[in-house]
């Protein structure tokens, strides 16, 4: 574990060089999620995890509940470490963060990874429950209100035949603090639509979305890959909204190929519009 003057802690999930895979976890876990997609990925590919600020080892160190302070953090910590660049690949949470990173500091981010996210901005019902569910962390100082989301995190398929995934969850979840938690569900209500984003940034964009992602499902991939200007969409059947956790060989798979991307010339073919459908 290394920790920076941003009160980021960040981890090598998998060894190599070159621009590394900056992986962002999602909500309401910490940079554990990824270990086991970062193992499928193939030699020489350098992965990075990084705990967001109130989760896993990261501290808020007094921050403003604002995705764009995170970016920055996230930035401040990874430039401090020497990376002049990287490949910020995020789930959920993640995938919010690093559409922010690449807003923020466009010259850092030269590839994208979107995995179970979306680039627009909460609905009023949604946000209005991102802020009930953070009251009730705050008045209780529990994480009990966010303890059931395995169920709704993971799809049918890993509810019925990977059921040892549920207590990783769970044990994920119970080692957030509800400070932590209640921070997020904050900053997450308030971030805006980033779309725009995407039709600004130049590099390639993978777009990755479990077959039976009920809370950022597929019509939200879509949006993102019309939306980016060199993007391709795969969509991992028989998994939920924890793809990387679900079926970790697949998502480091599109992984892989966008970190190819990048490392190729700057002259490239844009990618097809890719849809990888459920057998």
């Amino acid at each position: 574990m290394t920790t920076t003057s941003a009160a980021l802690a960040t981890f090598p999930l998998h060894d190599g060089g070159g621009t590394p895979l900056v992986l962002l976890h999602g909500f309401p876990l910490d940079h554990r999620m990824w270990a086991a997609a970062a193992r499928e990925l193939p030699a020489g590919v350098r992965a990075i995890g990084v705990d967001l600020p109130g989760q896993g080892h990261s501290e808020l160190s007094g921050m403003a509940p604002r995705l764009e302070d995170v970016a920055d953090a996230v930035h401040a910590t990874l430039r401090d470490q020497g990376e002049g660049n990287a490949v910020v690949v995020g789930l959920s949470l993640g995938g919010y963060v690093a559409l922010a990173l690449a807003e923020r500091h466009p010259g850092f981010v030269v590839g994208l990874g979107l995995v179970d996210t979306k680039s627009t901005a909460d609905t009023d019902e949604a946000r209005a429950k991102r802020l009930r569910v953070a009251a009730a962390v705050e008045e209780t100082q529990t994480i009990d209100p966010v303890l059931g989301m395995p169920a709704a995190l993971l799809g049918a398929t890993s509810a019925a035949r990977r059921r040892h995934l549920f207590p990783d969850l769970e044990t994920w979840i119970r080692a957030q603090s509800p400070v932590g938690v209640a921070w997020a569900q904050r900053a997450m209500a308030a971030r805006p639509d980033r779309t725009d984003v995407l039709r600004a940034f130049d590099g390639p964009v993978a777009v990755v979305v479990g077959a039976e992602d009920q809370i950022t499902p597929l019509a939200d991939a879509e949006h993102m890959v019309h939306a980016a200007n060199d993007g391709a969409l795969t969509v991992v059947p028989a998994v939920g909204h924890m793809s990387a956790v679900e079926d970790p060989a697949t998502v480091a798979a599109a992984l892989s190929l966008l970190h190819r991307r990048v490392a190729e010339q700057t002259h490239r073919p844009r990618w097809p519009w890719q849809y990888r459908p459920e057998p």
